[in-house]
């Protein structure tokens, strides 16, 4: 299997639906960002002790795909699946159960307790910066308020869970 095409040498690319479009597009710098937080979202998993909170991460990272393809696409009827209010929802109960747990803070907090709280907020500033690079599509009509809600809940996930590991971190000795 050959890896590269060498039809994005001249700076563009196609996208799910087949449009060409150069590589510095809003679509493509903002998937390109989710698909950057994907792989930040491997790696946090790596540190982090909690079962259910690798099987949470594993299940946005499947998640993170149908993001993908749909900041990918122009024409939505081809996908088989987009996200969805429900999608917005589980978040936000999530949120809540992980939030329960602890007490939350007043303050500022400064990332860097530990490696999997760490890499953690990584995350959520990666989800930040790619929510950020979805509002103009957003203000053309050219995404929907489901999606951009979904990123915005997403960065607020990271957060409690950051908070969360640094609240039951646990040191692994080798």
């Amino acid at each position: 299997m050959v890896v590269y095409t060498r039809t994005g040498d001249g700076g563009k690319t196609n996208l799910y639906d087949t449009t060409n479009v150069y590589k510095d597009e809003p679509r493509v710098e903002a998937y390109g960002t989710i698909d950057e937080l994907n792989s930040f979202i491997g790696l946090a998993k790596h540190y982090i002790t909690d079962a259910k909170t690798t099987s949470l991460l594993h299940e946005i990272q499947r998640k993170l795909f149908d993001v993908g393809a749909e900041l990918a696409t122009v024409d939505l009827s081809i996908l088989k699946t987009t996200i969805q209010q429900e999608d917005v929802d589980f978040l936000e109960d999530t949120i809540d159960d992980y939030l329960k747990t602890f007490e939350t803070p007043s303050y500022f907090i400064i990332p860097g307790d530990n490696k999997a709280s760490a890499h953690l907020h990584i995350c959520r500033t990666v989800c930040r910066r790619a929510e950020r690079l979805m509002v103009p599509l957003y203000k053309h009509g050219e995404i929907s308020d489901e999606l951009l809600k979904y990123v915005n809940r997403l960065s607020d996930l990271f957060y409690a869970l950051s908070r969360f590991v640094e609240e039951n971190y646990e040191i692994v000795e080798f």
